[in-house]
This record gives structure tokens, C-alpha cells and sequence, in this order.
């Protein structure tokens, strides 16, 4: 995944994600249409598929909403990148099929750069800077979660090829 890095800071917390006024839905396309809204106003207008974001310290805490990961991920973020995420949201987010990634020195990646994170590497490729991270590996069944598209369709893909052997 490549995309255009947008920066927020630390403790962005699940209402800033998507704001509790919008949780009288769960419809995915309706929360993508105001994932970071109270972060920043223009965000989605500004944003495009692929993008991704680059946070500070402990992103997504706060409530455990799974509506975060899903508006994010249906606004086309298609991964995020932090030193540390909420251990709720951290699970959400796979289970939901976004992806995101523990990295250390997410702090030295600005706003605008142009960054590659190659999974099987487990590296963060920032083509701006001409400068490259590793970051923390995703334990394999993560990654599964990731590649089906989240918990639920990586349980249909299970019970189809049970049902086939």
C-alpha cells in the first residue's frame, strides 16, 4: 500500500474518529462521510482512496466503537501508522480488515509525504524522505484478518472450506 500521509497527533480518541452525534448508524459509507470531522473539518474533502494516516501516541482511544475503524476504513485510508495504538481499537481495526502498524519513529514522517509500507518486508518506505522503518510485525493470524477483509469474511472463507473438505 502507497499513499499520501496526513498527520494527527497523540490521544486521538475514537469520538474525534468518528463523532458520537453519527453513531445512529452503522452504515459504512454514511460514518465515512465524517471520519475526523472534529479532528479536521475538510479531511474527508481533502483525502483520497489510499491514503494514509500517521499518528502519535495511543490512537484510537476512548470508547470502543468498532464504527472507527470502519468509517476510516471506508473513507479509503488504507492503513495507519502509529507508535502506539489503544489496545481496543488495535483489535478492531483487524477485525474490521484495516491495518495498521506500531512504528517508533512515526514522528519523523510529515504531513504530504508519499509512503509505501510492503507488509512482507515489514517496513515503512517513505519515498518523500528517501528514508526507510521498520516496524513491529503483525502476528500471522492478523495479517489473515487483514487479507479476508476483516474477522467476518475470514470466518465465511472458513466455514466455506470446511464445508468443502
Amino acid at each position: 500500500m502507497q499513499g499520501k500521509v496526513w498527520k494527527f497527533g497523540d490521544n486521538i480518541d475514537t469520538d474525534l474518529i468518528i463523532a458520537a452525534r453519527y453513531l445512529n448508524t452503522s452504515e459504512p459509507s454514511e460514518l465515512a462521510k465524517y471520519v475526523m470531522e472534529d479532528a479536521d473539518p475538510e479531511f474527508v474533502s481533502k483525502m483520497s482512496e489510499g491514503d494514509i494516516i500517521v499518528a502519535g501516541e495511543n490512537f484510537g482511544c476512548g470508547s470502543s466503537r468498532e464504527h472507527a475503524p470502519i468509517a476510516l476504513k471506508e473513507a479509503g485510508i488504507s492503513a495507519i501508522i502509529a507508535p502506539t495504538f489503544a489496545r481496543i481499537f488495535y483489535r478492531n481495526a483487524f477485525n474490521m480488515g484495516l491495518p495498521i502498524f506500531e512504528l517508533k519513529e512515526a514522528d519523523e514522517i510529515n504531513e504530504g509525504d508519499t509512503v509505501k509500507v510492503d507488509m512482507a518486508k515489514g517496513e515503512v518506505i517513505n519515498i518523500t524522505q528517501a528514508k526507510s522503518y521498520k516496524f513491529t510485525p503483525i502476528p500471522p493470524f492478523m495479517q489473515e484478518l487483514v487479507d479476508a477483509g476483516g474477522l467476518i469474511n475470514f470466518a465465511k472463507k472458513e466455514i466455506a472450506e470446511s464445508k468443502v473438505s
